[in-house]
């Protein structure tokens, strides 16, 4: 699904004149782009748990909706993170839903929602780690592998973000090698390429002029999925071992260097273009260490009178 299609549910509903088809695109048609994409896919799960069950959505009680949510938890064992999200969007479907008077209030407004913990439970690679995935990529024989783990490692873009890039995006501004990044939300923003990024994708669109800059072993775009069998294949390469490589990973391994090599948090906020710095303050593992206390700052700033 593109930002243009239409917001429908063919496997739910049939009827145009839905009362239930109509709540969905009024909420759905509040995003774009990516963002309307995965919150269709959340409240997706949702309306297929209600028809399982034979709840109607929009006379679903409370009740209904927290066992929704205990289902999520006991029975798929989702993450914390990921049950907040989905009870998160379900809540903002209801709410319009008010606002266009289709219900009078919404059942979401008293369920009780998961304790996210303040650490994020994804762990980045070391910096010994990331070096061996950048050797192994740098080696390989597919031309791909070097820009797509420089692109996610060291310039911090999403999977979508990275696949999305076309050789038209590249560009100069003030004198920088330049990338423009088509975020969350349909934001652009400009990344300067350092040095082993622009070498990367300089290899990898090497005589061609136009295109995506990352290709598949079938010459066409890359996607997230041909993109972790890549990855896992240079872990393996590299000899890093993780239970679960993923695009993600890399991202996250971006945030955490830069926060361990001592980069301001807000300056690292806007590098992973986070929209909330509570958002970037869980990628911080090493938040508890106490060589980091600002005790120590304060000390060495007063020592001259102390």
């Amino acid at each position: 699904m593109t930002s243009t299609d239409p917001v429908l549910f063919p496997v739910l509903l049939d009827a145009s004149t839905d009362p239930l088809l109509k709540a969905v695109a009024a909420y759905l048609a509040r995003y774009r782009g990516q963002t309307r994409v995965h919150t269709e896919s959340d409240l997706r799960a949702y309306l297929v748990w209600c028809r399982e069950r034979g709840v109607e959505p929009l006379s679903a009680s409370r009740a209904q909706i927290e066992l929704y949510v205990r289902w999520m938890q006991e029975i798929r064992h989702l993450q914390p993170s990921t049950v907040s999200r989905r009870v998160s969007v379900m809540a903002g479907f209801y709410r319009t839903c008010v606002i266009d008077q289709v219900i009078l209030a919404s059942p979401a407004d008293y369920v009780r929602r998961p304790n996210v913990p303040p650490e994020s439970p994804t762990l980045g690679l070391s910096h010994l780690e990331f070096e061996a995935m950048l050797a192994a990529s740098r080696a390989s024989g597919k031309v791909y592998d070097f820009a797509l783990v420089a692109m996610l490692g060291l310039l911090g873009l999403r999977i979508f973000e990275a696949c999305g890039a076309n050789i038209a995006d590249l560009g100069e501004e003030h004198g920088h090698r330049v990338l423009k990044v088509h975020g969350k939300g349909d934001k652009i923003v400009l990344a300067p390429l350092p040095p082993a990024v622009q070498r990367a994708i300089e290899r990898a669109i090497e005589g061609r002029a136009e295109g995506p800059i990352l290709l598949n072993l079938r010459g066409t775009r890359m996607d997230r999925h041909a993109a972790t069998r890549r990855l896992k294949h240079l872990a393996d390469d590299a000899g890093v071992t993780v239970a679960r490589m993923h695009p993600h990973m890399l991202r996250h391994t971006f945030v955490t260097t830069m926060l361990d090599a001592g980069v301001d948090l807000r300056d690292v906020q806007i590098a992973a273009r986070h929209a909330d710095p509570r958002t970037t303050m869980r990628y911080d593992r090493a938040r508890k260490n106490l060589d980091r206390h600002p005790n120590y700052i304060l000390a060495a700033y007063m020592a001259s009178g102390t």
